[in-house]
């Protein structure tokens, strides 16, 4: 018998979310000493040791991951590499709900003790969508996704209310659709609400391509294109953002309807990844867009017998029960994502203390979330080139695999693979004050030459002997004209802000 479209394309669902853990877990297994191991930049162990200091018994609530058992760096990695395994497992369609149980609690663990490197709106994202897929799962393996039989009819499909002859409501599904809803709808909304000036007038893109954290080469042609397709891109993109959501909400008699707010979002999410470098996040928003696809109808068959027996909707008690509570926390943090964007603090007012106190119980978990991409549009590149010098005298940079540095190297495409240390300079460079407290502690690590840190950078420019001082040195990047590269070959072209030395040698810190 054909198989119906809620059981293929949960099947695909589940496949394509585990490679996304896949790559999310190795992606961290690569980077993961240097940025939060016993020598790495931001230290796990010495992060735990702090907040128990300061919470005792409560930062075990506040912060939960299996981290407090082991936090050395064998652990970290290990971790790392069993996510990622458990990640390939759920590709191949093994025992889905208990591993995507165990998946979200690893990624969980990792996030906590990631800090600042996993503070990004895809960790967030991944964690909220693990979590409600655990729901949607199955218990035991599901065979391989298989081609719908044809001919091919859309309509509206999936198990049926025998006794009243209507479809029947699968709550975990459509707690993933809202998900997706409320990821565009929240990036869109917040966009306006925010009273960003790019925005509003439909100058966004004039800048986007420029000054987004990793572009590839392909963001330099975009941001060369004229400055109408710019303009009439900025208001598609909020179009889309503010409308098609919608349209993933419509009743399934309106299939084909969802099926256009689906396309809108996918061409948007492949037209973001063909000019950026955003991690998985691209990819695991197209994921997203299964769920709303398994409302259409793939076959006659499924037409004629009404049913779907794989893909029915869970009877377990205790997901009757889950669902519609994660259901109306996912709503009440779309409310407070809105609210506190309001400008002036005006949604603060209206905001019960009793939301902000449930929504306190559950954020620890980071699954329920808010959302808002590029919701105030950065009109500047700031950029941070980090140097070292043996004598005070004479720097060398040191060369970065992903981020911009030296205005002559071609910017590369990176995702799915997220190169944290590069995304996270990107923010400290636009406040270099807040992210003091890091880039001192990675500057050290370089003048110490620790082998954990300098994996994070594609070239050391002192092997065997590490620097005695450590600057970063400011710069505004630009693109290059069209002129200027064909004259000099260059990229980008840069201009220096300023300096200041963040490791000075133990001599000259001490007083001496």
């Amino acid at each position: 018998m054909p198989r119906g479209a809620a059981a293929v394309t949960r099947r695909l669902f589940l496949r394509l979310l585990g490679f996304v853990y896949l790559v999310a877990f190795a992606s961290l297994a690569l980077q993961i000493r240097g940025l939060v191991g016993q020598h790495g930049v931001l230290p796990a162990a010495h992060f735990l040791e702090w907040a128990h200091s300061i919470y005792g018994a409560g930062a075990y609530r506040l912060l939960p991951t299996l981290f407090w058992l082991d936090a050395s760096d064998n652990a970290l990695v290990a971790v790392a590499w069993i996510g990622a395994g458990l990640g390939f497992l759920l590709m191949l369609g093994v025992r889905p709900r208990f591993l995507l149980a165990l998946l979200w609690l690893l990624y969980l663990s990792m996030s906590v003790v990631g800090q600042d490197f996993l503070s990004f709106q895809w960790d967030a994202l991944l964690l909220e969508t693990g979590l409600l897929a655990i729901l949607w799962a199955p218990w035991r393996s599901v065979r391989p996704v298989s081609a719908p039989s044809i001919p091919l009819v859309f309509g509206p499909a999936g198990p049926r209310d025998t006794a009243a002859g209507k479809p029947a409501v699968d709550l975990a599904r459509f707690l993933l659709v809202f998900l997706l809803f409320k990821l565009m709808f929240l990036s869109g909304i917040t966009k306006i609400l925010s009273g960003d000036p790019t925005w509003r007038h439909g100058t966004a893109l004039d800048f986007h391509f420029e000054t987004q954290p990793l572009p590839p080469w392909t963001a330099w042609y975009a941001h060369h294109w004229p400055a109408w397709m710019h303009h009439g891109l900025t208001w598609w993109t909020l179009v889309v953002e503010l409308g098609a959501p919608w349209l993933l909400l419509l009743p399934a008699r309106f299939h084909r309807t969802r099926l256009v707010g689906v396309l809108a979002i996918a061409m948007l999410q492949v037209g973001i990844a063909a000019t950026g470098n955003y991690g998985f996040f691209n990819l695991l928003t197209l994921v997203l867009c299964l769920p709303v696809l398994s409302s259409v109808r793939l076959s006659v068959d499924d037409r004629e017998t009404g049913r779907d027996t794989e893909s029915a909707p869970p009877r377990h008690p205790v997901i009757r029960i889950v669902a519609p509570v994660l259901l109306g926390l996912s709503v009440l943090s779309l409310v407070r994502e809105v609210a506190f964007t309001l400008p002036d603090g005006r949604g603060v007012g209206w905001w019960p203390p009793w939301a902000d106190e449930v929504m306190g119980w559950v954020e620890p978990f980071r699954s329920i979330n808010g959302y808002g991409l590029f919701r105030v549009m950065t009109t500047d590149r700031p950029e941070l080139v980090l140097e070292g010098s043996r004598d005070g005298a004479r720097w060398e940079p040191y060369g970065f695999r992903y981020k911009p540095g030296d205005p002559g190297q071609r910017p590369g495409f990176v995702a799915p693979f997220h190169p944290r240390l590069d995304w996270q300079l990107w923010f400290a460079a636009l406040s270099p004050g807040q992210s003091l407290g890091w880039l001192q502690r990675l500057a050290e690590g370089l003048r110490a030459g620790t082998p954990e840190v300098l994996t994070l950078f594609g070239h050391d420019p002192f092997p065997g002997k590490p620097p005695q001082y450590v600057r970063a040195v400011l710069y505004d990047y630009r693109f290059s004209t069209p002129e200027q590269r064909r004259r000099t070959g260059a990229w980008w072209v840069r201009r220096l802000e300023g300096t200041f030395v963040l490791a000075p040698a133990a001599a000259d810190s001490s007083g001496n």
